[in-house]
């Protein structure tokens, strides 16, 4: 069977048309990035906008700390185009496998790893290691919004002009979100700024904000308070007078209730440590799901409380 010139044009305009869908397809498929905590996600998506496609291992009440990793989660990893993770050892039980796959020459990166060393606080009783919850201290996650930036740039250098212009956008977000926080801890008195919780999450944010920080258990929740820690922590909270101490979104209540009833200070309330809240849930105009909400939340439940 002869194939007529007609026919043959008509072929090559296919074979042209499904190459050129092919190439539409392809140049509009989305940066899939992995990461692992809420806040993370977030500050992804936004500088990321449209052009990522965010999965996040970890979702709300989850406890870094603890997490391993899934065989569905590796599959996410492997298939990802970028894996963005915090760094400073908050995902303990997955650090051997993050760096098993930057070995692999993978796009690869710690949100954490531009932070300047002298600025990271290093709690004796975390042996060795820095305090990883940099996020509640607002100026330090800014920080990190700048290496979410770059490595998505390396990642998809064709949107290098949207990663920046978004990333620019985001940041002055957060220098706002800061001069917020400073204003709302200055409605609470120096001498009742005493933030009592589960475990020490929150050195960074003590040291920006003006609070005596004091938790159960110490910058990890791998190890469980003693009866021994119990008892001072009681101590301490009569001889200060503390009028509400804070349970945890992502820690067991129980040892704080115990807390509470033995000293007589009141649950001031629940606060996100390593994760945040549920997305789309409300609370004074501000969405728990997002970072500028969970630190709203939290500040604003601290200052109430305390008052």
């Amino acid at each position: 069977m002869k194939m007529t010139l007609r026919n043959w044009l008509l072929g090559l305009a296919g074979v042209t048309l499904l190459l050129a869908g092919g190439q539409t397809q392809a140049a509009e498929r989305k940066l899939r990035v992995v990461t692992t905590v809420t806040m993370l996600a977030d500050l992804i998506g936004d500088v990321g906008g449209d052009r990522v496609e965010v999965q996040c291992l970890m979702g709300p009440g989850v406890d870094p700390h603890l997490y391993k990793a899934t065989a569905a989660d590796v599959a996410k990893l492997q298939r990802a185009d970028v894996i963005i993770y915090s760094g400073l050892k908050l995902e303990g039980k997955m650090q051997d496998l993050f760096d098993k796959m930057s070995r692999a020459r993978k796009h690869i990166y710690a949100a954490t790893a531009d932070l300047p060393v002298d600025k990271l606080l290093q709690p004796a009783q975390f042996e060795g290691h820095y305090d990883p919850h940099v996020w509640f201290e607002v100026p330090f996650w800014e920080q990190c919004a700048g290496t979410v930036t770059k490595a998505l740039i390396a990642a998809d250098p064709a949107g290098k002009a949207d990663y920046e212009k978004r990333g620019a956008e985001k940041r002055k977000r957060m220098q706002e979100l800061h001069q917020w926080a400073l204003n709302k801890a200055n409605e609470l008195p120096k001498e009742k700024r005493i933030l009592i919780t589960s475990h020490d999450a929150y050195n960074y944010f003590g040291r920006t904000y003006g609070f005596q920080v004091v938790g159960l258990q110490g910058v990890s929740t791998v190890t469980e308070a003693g009866l021994q820690d119990m008892v001072k922590l009681v101590d301490f909270i009569k001889e200060k007078k503390v009028k509400a101490i804070f349970v945890e979104s992502s820690v067991s209540p129980v040892a704080i209730q115990r807390i509470s009833k033995d000293s007589g200070a009141r649950i001031g309330g629940e606060l996100f440590s390593d994760a945040m809240g549920t997305p789309g849930q409300m609370e004074h105009g501000y969405d728990l799901g997002t970072y500028e909400g969970m630190i709203k939340h939290n500040l604003t439940t601290i200052v109430e409380a305390l008052k």
